[in-house]
């Protein structure tokens, strides 16, 4: 029996070694990852074959892992690119809303202005002929302060038709009274008798209100919507911080160093990442939906009383009216200017034969027929542009505290919220089980994944909070039908960077 003792013994030995090595963890493999990482277009060399101790690891979790160092530091870089590509998608689907409609409005505005003016002008040479066309800068002068009103709004629109008028009253009164010589300060006291003598019936004052309140309504609604499109613009570009690039590189591709490349952050972990790093773009949704809500309110208008195109599109018509109302009132306004003015000095002989044979303004006017009008703005009505705008103005309501969960929304950065059990916790794969923390700022303090100052705001944000406080304030009152007083935005601090 001894004899078989020494290989009995070797052979035990044997087996317990074998069933020691057989016990050691076997190191895992890397291969998916490692093919995930030079996807990405990084260098093959920085990524282990094999799990490597994680020690050197800073923001991921330590322990076995399948990232180097240069992994680690490739993939924080990677993960801020994502989310400002990210949020820069959600953003810039806004801000090509905004454009496209500012675009568009701007255009049937001034082509509204455009085919206003060609249509008067059309009319009166038909009408009138070289009478009109010896006093055509008068209207001319008028379409342009339209235009530069819409344009800069360096215009005051009251001041400026009653200016018109009275020097229309000047003019119709030298034709009405050709036999008499008129020298500019007596013309300057006819003007002054425009208010109160109403030479042109009721027509000024109706279209002064009408003009004023259409133009105040459109050009503010305009510069609205260009006020939404830059500050959108401003706004997608985000600079996350270094506490939330690195609750990004947790979240995105932490998982990675573990082996665990399919499997995507939890819906709710992904939300509180978003709310810290989303913070001050939260701090927006106040003043914007304040904003949203006043350009509903102008929008209202631009569809009932203020609607410019039912305004601009008659507007021959009108003036034409007023005109005819002066020559049929011709003899009781002279006579009632001469006797506040004196009376005037009468022509020669020779020279008051000519005047009203040259003058004479007997022509009636005929209006278009509806098929000779020019064809409506731009190729589409103002109804139609403000249907549209409005229903994207809606969708566009609580955009801001809308968007972290929109981004997170979004397939390429987390998990669906039915899938709460088998997801990316920032740990490993398990149940997320913190609470999502409220949008803003101020909600910040207690995030449990990203660490943020609350008591620096964004100097940015506030820019624009102040840009969207102020055109809301305009939009109130253009919807009141009171003049606003513009500046060229383009200039104005809130939106510099």
């Amino acid at each position: 029996m001894a004899r078989f003792g020494l290989p009995a013994l070797l052979c035990t030995l044997a087996v317990l070694c074998a069933a020691l090595l057989a016990a050691e963890p076997k190191s895992k493999s890397c291969s998916e990852v490692r093919r995930l990482y030079v996807s990405k277009g990084f260098n093959k060399n920085d990524a282990p074959t094999h799990e490597i101790n994680g020690d050197h690891l800073k923001i991921c979790p330590q322990g076995y892992t399948c990232c180097s160092q240069e992994m680690e530091e490739k993939y924080s870089l990677q993960s801020k690119d994502d989310f400002k590509s990210v949020v820069s998608e959600q953003c810039n689907h806004l801000q090509a809303i905004f454009a496209s409609r500012y675009k568009k409005f701007d255009e049937f505005f001034k082509e509204l202005l455009e085919n206003a003016e060609k249509s008067l002008n059309d009319m009166f040479v038909k009408t009138y002929g070289r009478l009109y066309m010896q006093n055509s800068e008068l209207f001319k002068d008028l379409f342009g302060e339209l235009k530069r009103y819409y344009v800069a709004g360096s215009v005051n629109l009251e001041e400026m038709l009653s200016d018109f008028w009275a020097r229309l009253l000047e003019r119709m009164f030298r034709l009405v009274n050709s036999q008499y010589h008129f020298t500019d300060e007596y013309l300057e006291c006819v003007s002054k008798y425009t208010e109160q003598l109403k030479p042109f019936g009721d027509v000024p004052r109706k279209l002064k209100l009408q003009v004023t309140r259409a133009f105040v309504a459109a050009r503010t609604f305009a510069q609205g919507l260009a006020v939404a499109r830059d500050v959108v613009s401003k706004v997608s570009v985000v600079n996350p911080t270094v506490q939330c690039t690195h609750a990004l590189l947790r979240m995105t591709y932490c998982s990675h160093c573990q082996g665990l490349v399919s499997v995507k952050p939890c819906y709710n972990y992904c939300s509180n990442i978003m709310r810290g790093c989303l913070a001050n773009q939260g701090d927006l949704d106040f003043e914007w939906n304040n904003f949203i809500d006043a350009m509903l309110m102008v929008a209202e208008r631009l569809e009932g009383p203020f609607n410019i195109e039912s305004v601009m599109d008659p507007i021959d018509v009108k003036i034409s009216d007023a005109i005819m109302n002066m020559q049929e009132n011709s003899v009781q306004v002279s006579q009632k200017v001469f006797q506040g003015c004196g009376p005037p000095k009468p022509l020669p002989a020779g020279r008051i034969s000519r005047s009203i044979s040259e003058g004479a303004f007997s022509a009636r006017f005929r209006p278009y027929h509806p098929e000779e009008r020019p064809t409506t703005a731009a190729g589409t009505s103002l109804d139609r542009l403000v249907t549209d705008v409005k229903e994207k103005l809606k969708q566009a309501k609580k955009f801001w505290s809308s968007l972290p969960s929109n981004v997170c929304s979004d397939e390429r950065m987390a998990a669906g919220n039915g899938n709460e059990d088998d997801c990316w916790n920032g740990k490993g794969k398990s149940r997320y089980l913190f609470a999502v923390t409220g949008n803003g700022l101020a909600n910040q303090g207690n995030n449990p994944e990203v660490q943020v100052d609350t008591s620096k705001p964004d100097i940015l944000i506030l820019r624009q909070i102040m840009a969207l406080r102020v055109m809301t304030s305009k939009m109130k009152n253009a919807y009141n039908g009171n003049d606003v007083d513009f500046f060229d935005i383009s200039k104005h601090l809130w939106f510099e960077t």
